[in-house]
């Protein structure tokens, strides 16, 4: 498999540019530089198209004529008021520890409250307050547009040049030979993160390839390498590594300033379930099955509801003629069900639309591969579009399915990646979604142990972090992974 692996990175590295002499050989191309001129820019934009506005609506007294105070002055004393508050709130930091919706709400909160706080200093000691309210509203709503706008065009410039290598991340990777092969072959179906891999730290009798462009010892002189290197990023996938070493490791990052991302080797097993708390003074893991608060549970089975109304009603025309076209184009009914395994273990009905042959599963139950033969040809298009889905909105209407959770497996592949994977099972707390956070990030349908980790990762990430937002980001997604065809085939 590392030779498999090897291949493909070097392929990869083969399209980045030399970066072997040079610490931050990117500094003038970093996210906070884009994200400082970016906010520069829309706050000079929202400036104008305020200016614009009240000039049109006749919010002058007199006739208004450009001057140095409005072309400069005014435009600097904004710009030097909005600025700090942005930074005091977080904004400016390396946006791949952000997500863009993250970066919306975040922008959303700074933009009003820098808003509020003027408009307070403003009325402070003015009778006009019902004047400077309306303007002071507008003036947010543009702000806000214009600074999410230029970042997000700022964002997808940075991605862009990154995935193109000309802005790149040294990166070292420490770990197992298995555990580098799978974080090199994330690094090259993820170009736009930016990663590089200049080292590799390896565990012993890992038995990894060279990679061209990396230096490759063993892990127990990692944190030489590192200093050697002197790389922006270090990468810690380990199962053997000691804490005296990983305390060497992140002391070494930290005086450097060099970013430090670990995959604890327990992660699996108690993420989304554990908490501190005191126990007479002693900090103790108290593990949980309390996901959600109560009034979160409600919050989320409200909109389940609402939202899956919504989409069988609305839709309904467009679900009779897929209905339809299934029904023309195979025989064995228009909805295939299917046994899968829902919360606590309990299992229920599934529906689809049918997109595969009748008797898809006479040899027994599998997984999709990429071009099965069983899949239809109106089937294949249902899949691509994950339209062949629909049906799941009725299993969320009667509650055994969510919209947004980990996805819902048959009863057989439980059963068999539980005694592969013990913690397998902890999947099965949360209600199982149509969509979820694997779904949006990975197309890979693959049965190898990796994979099968990979997936847990994806659906315990989702657990502990479950959240109305975090759904409403896995639903805009997954609308892109609708419309660009992200569905296995």
């Amino acid at each position: 498999m590392a030779n498999v692996y090897s291949e493909h990175i070097s392929d990869f590295q083969a399209s980045l540019p030399d970066l072997r002499r040079s610490r931050t050989p990117n500094g003038l191309l970093s996210p906070v530089f884009f994200q400082f001129a970016a906010d520069c820019a829309a706050i000079a934009t929202s400036y104008a198209i305020f200016t614009v506005l009240r000039y049109l609506f006749g919010a002058y007294d007199v006739p208004f004529e450009l001057s140095f105070m409005h072309l400069v002055v005014l435009p600097l004393a904004i710009a030097v008021y909005f600025l700090p508050v942005f930074w005091m709130f977080g904004l400016y930091r390396d946006w791949l520890d952000r997500s863009p919706f993250d970066e919306f709400f975040v922008v959303m909160r700074a933009s009003f409250w820098s808003c509020f706080a003027l408009f307070m200093l403003i009325v402070i000691d003015s009778q006009n307050f019902h004047k400077y309210r309306l303007k002071i509203i507008i003036f947010w709503i543009i702000l806000f547009s214009a600074v999410f706008a230029f970042r997000l065009g700022a964002r997808l410039l940075q991605r862009n040049l990154r995935r193109r290598g000309i802005v790149a991340l040294p990166t070292v990777i420490v770990g197992s030979a298995q555990r580098i092969n799978l974080l090199l072959d994330w690094m090259r179906e993820n170009p736009a993160r930016g990663y590089y891999a200049r080292g590799l730290a390896v565990e012993t009798g890992g038995g990894m390839q060279q990679i061209e462009g990396a230096k490759v010892t063993s892990a127990e002189n990692a944190d030489s390498l590192i200093a050697e290197i002197r790389p922006q990023v270090v990468l810690i996938s380990s199962e053997t590594i000691g804490h005296q070493q990983l305390l060497t490791i992140t002391s070494h990052c930290a005086e450097n300033k060099i970013r430090v991302k670990i995959v604890p080797d327990l992660y699996e097993i108690f993420t989304g379930l554990a908490r501190a708390v005191p126990m007479y003074g002693a900090p103790l893991i108290e593990v949980t099955t309390q996901i959600l608060r109560p009034w979160q549970e409600t919050a989320k089975r409200t909109f389940d509801i609402i939202f899956s109304l919504a989409t069988l009603i609305v839709g309904l025309p467009v679900w009779l003629l897929i209905a339809a076209i299934v029904g023309i184009e195979t025989k064995g009914g228009v909805l295939f069900l299917q046994t899968r395994i829902g919360k606590n273990g309990k299992p229920f009905r599934m529906y689809k639309f049918r997109s595969m042959v009748q008797d898809a599963e006479k040899d027994g139950q599998k997984w999709t591969t990429v071009n099965d033969p069983r899949v239809t040809r109106f089937g294949r298009i249902l899949r691509k579009t994950h339209l062949d889905e629909i049906p799941q909105f009725w299993n969320v209407l009667i509650g055994d399915m969510s919209i947004v959770g980990p996805r819902p497996e048959q009863p057989k592949f439980v059963d068999r990646f539980t005694k592969i994977l013990p913690y397998y099972s902890r999947r099965l707390i949360v209600r199982p979604g149509i969509t979820g956070w694997w779904q949006i990030n990975s197309k890979a349908y693959s049965e190898s142990v990796e994979q099968i980790e990979l997936r847990l990762r994806n659906d315990f990430y989702y657990i502990e972090n479950m959240s109305l937002k975090l759904d409403f980001e896995i639903l805009i997604r997954t609308v892109y992974c609708v419309i660009s065809g992200h569905g296995q085939t």
